[in-house]
């Protein structure tokens, strides 16, 4: 087996060493490695890969290796399809420009007040992460000039497409400069995919990292059910594994809301995520499931893009996707970082030619095992782990992790063990707390003060 490349090999700028340090990143992954040298050499570059590839890093360090700070002008726009992706990968910007200093990344994306965003473009931000929507807007009213791009990335151009982005992405792309660099990455190429690139690419090269076959740490097993009967299966499925966090895909919004609906009934912590919620219940619903305070998500695939969890336990398809790249794609966020994963998918007699496409994709024989649906309420469902309290207060107050931690070890009275995942945004601040000490933790924050100030403070679940 050939050694990883080494960042080490790459013609960085000194500066960028310290963010690469501050990630972790030595070696490079497959399609870093393939696409870092001609992204470095300003080619435009079309890239397959998937979720947890190492995507992010590879056109972020093209992005700020071609900024220049001392030029207070907008020079590059990474464009998302959600936010919560968007807010992924400027987070992840930001730590690898922690050696370039003055440097300003602004995310812009819909689904919050236009005003602080107006505001906030007084001055010109470096680097751009949005939505294409937002974008588009911005770059109307004239507040967000893009005449001095001079990298545009695409970052899973195949949902944007598929969440009905098409005319935005090609309004925003006619605002930038022709001669820009051009950077388009999705997990998946169908011919839209391919048509996007002609139009907008200039002689690109072609980087593939390829789904490939599940890896063998996932252990895949199928089970045929009927239609009506999918729910039933599925609380069956989770009562048999017990996975502390598991993502349920369904492939219509209608079914996320009943499937969630149901396993609630039968007394799991399941939330839904879809297109329908608005941006507040989207956070609020990532939020739970990051921290353990809820531990089924029912999702669908768009609104799954950007979800950042490291360790699930479990992926269940509800119903198979159409094609084996989402399988793939879904049941990889299971199974990471040398973590064993557990997939376990439900069919329909007519979803069998789904099936037979799978098997012939990884070149053996499926798993197939008969679990009964759950017939009636059971009576043990294991709870989420922690509870979720919302401190109506944050950045814009001063607030930090620090002061949350410091006002429950100390007037709280909690154990430091007890406290989890603390997020902290502009207005709002979230802190998981373990089950059995969330009512205390919650009394005590009402009574007393958090930095000397009395907040609000309601539990989320």
């Amino acid at each position: 087996m050939s050694t990883p490349p080494d960042f080490a090999a790459l013609p960085l700028p000194a500066s960028l060493r310290p963010g690469l340090d501050a990630l972790g990143y030595s070696v490079m992954t497959p399609v870093q490695a393939q696409a870092l040298p001609p992204i470095l050499e300003r080619r435009d570059v079309i890239a397959q890969a998937p979720t947890g590839s190492g995507k992010t890093a590879a056109f972020g360090l093209g992005v700020l290796h071609a900024i220049n700070p001392d030029a207070v002008r907008t020079q590059a726009l990474v464009l998302c399809p959600t936010r919560e992706l968007a807010d992924q990968v400027g987070k992840q910007l930001r730590r690898l420009a922690t050696g370039i200093p003055n440097l300003k990344l602004s995310v812009l994306c819909g689904g919050i007040p236009l005003g602080p965003q107006l505001a906030s473009l007084g001055h010109a931000p470096h680097v751009v992460v949005g939505t294409p929507g937002r974008i588009q807007e911005l770059a109307r009213r004239k507040a967000l000039r893009l005449d001095g791009v001079g990298v545009l990335v695409l970052d899973e151009a195949d949902r944007m497409l598929d969440m009905g982005f098409e005319a935005q992405l090609r309004d925003v792309v006619k605002r930038v400069p022709q001669d820009r660099q051009t950077l388009l990455f999705s997990a998946t190429f169908p011919d839209p995919i391919r048509t996007l690139g002609n139009d907008m690419l200039r002689e690109p090269v072609e980087v593939s990292v390829e789904v490939g076959e599940a890896p063998r740490a996932i252990e895949q097993r199928f089970f045929e059910v009927e239609h009506a009967r999918r729910a039933p299966l599925v609380a069956a499925l989770l009562l048999r594994h017990r996975p502390e966090s598991c993502v349920v895909f369904c492939n219509t919004r209608r079914d996320v809301s009943e499937l969630a609906d149901s396993l609630t009934h039968y007394g799991f912590a399941a939330l839904a995520l879809h297109g329908d919620l608005d941006q507040r219940e989207r956070e609020e619903v990532l939020v739970r499931f990051a921290n353990r305070s809820c531990n089924v998500l029912v999702a669908s695939d768009v609104a799954a893009r950007g979800l950042d969890v490291e360790d699930i336990g479990a992926v269940v398809n509800h119903e198979l996707p159409s094609d084996v790249d989402t399988y793939l794609h879904r049941i990889g966020r299971t199974g990471r970082a040398g973590r064993a994963g557990l997939a376990l998918s439900l069919c329909t007699p007519r979803e069998m030619p789904r099936v037979a496409a799978i098997e012939q994709q990884q070149g053996r024989p499926l798993r197939w095992e008969r679990v009964e649906p759950l017939s009636g309420k059971p009576g043990r469902v294991p709870p989420a782990a922690m509870a979720t309290l919302r401190i109506d207060a944050g950045r814009a107050d001063k607030l930090r992790p620090g002061d949350i931690v410091g006002a429950l070890t100390g007037e709280a009275g909690l154990h430091k063990d007890a406290i989890g995942k603390i997020d902290v945004y502009d207005t709002r601040s979230y802190v998981a707390i373990a089950r059995a000490s969330a009512a205390q933790a919650l009394a005590r924050l009402r009574a007393g003060k958090i930095k000397g100030r009395k907040f609000r403070v309601n539990p989320l679940g």
